[in-house]
């Protein structure tokens, strides 16, 4: 039996995970947990699971502050409303991440995405999860964005572009710029590569906004939303950002 838990500090929410869980006979749930607290002391006090599905934002913290503090050899799979966190979720362990609400396809994916994972009787017993799980790219649709006391779902097919300015990223969208909690390294790693390009150190811009392209002395782009007049291409990204513009 594959032995699991479930990390979730919504009732509802957690019951309905467990009733999903349920339809696969060969996974046994042993512990349903509802905060950081009560998981540290679990998992301090208790054998590792094989599996662990685990909501992100909980009432106490971050899910991610448990395996900080308590590392684990489990495998992960993240479940949340926000996809902001998909960067730092699958650099602890994770092979799948699964947006709330949770559909029963989904899940029976992400399962067995696991279950490939699972040495045969003729491999070793240790598995070097990051090294099976490299490769694997989430791809970011949307950010989670701070406005006053409230926040803001961005889609970032809404974002013409993210730019870096005073070390802080921000989006630009139709409606107006909000700043972010990523880097441009992290957001390259995550947005998808056939409609974002990092066209120098400070902008990565989406090709569903470009309006022009000049050419002449230097290629530089001009967006239908921007914080400035034209963006212009590094000379050594010229040749990789015509051939990202011919994909």
């Amino acid at each position: 039996m594959i032995k699991t838990i479930i990390i979730e500090d919504e009732k509802p929410a957690a019951r309905k995970l467990e009733r999903l869980l349920g339809l696969f006979a060969d996974l046994e749930l042993v512990a349903t947990l509802h905060s950081v607290d009560e998981s540290l002391v679990w998992f301090s006090e208790n054998q590792h699971p094989d599996l662990i599905f685990s909501d992100i934002v909980l009432g106490d913290g971050l899910s991610f502050d448990i395996f900080e503090k308590i590392p684990t050899k489990s495998f992960m799979i993240y479940t949340t409303a926000f996809d902001q966190y998909t960067l730092k979720a699958f650099k602890l362990n994770s092979i799948d991440y699964l947006l709330k609400p949770i559909m029963e396809e989904d899940l029976e994916k992400a399962i067995n995405k696991f279950k490939s994972f699972l040495p045969s009787e003729s491999s070793s017993n240790s598995l070097e999860i990051k090294s099976l799980i490299k490769g694997e790219k989430q791809k970011l649709s949307r950010i989670l964005v701070k406005i006053g006391y409230n926040l803001k779902i961005v889609n970032t097919d809404e974002v013409s572009c993210f730019f870096s300015e005073n070390k802080i990223v921000y989006l630009q969208t139709k409606e107006r710029t909000f700043p972010t909690d990523f880097t441009l390294d992290e957001l390259n790693e995550v947005l998808d590569d056939k409609k974002f390009f990092r066209v120098n150190r400070q902008f990565i811009i989406n090709s569903d906004f470009i309006k022009n392209i000049h050419t002449s002395p230097f290629y530089k782009v001009e967006m239908e939303f921007q914080p400035k007049n034209e963006i212009t291409v590094s000379r050594d990204r010229v040749k990789d950002f015509k051939d990202w513009l011919s994909n």
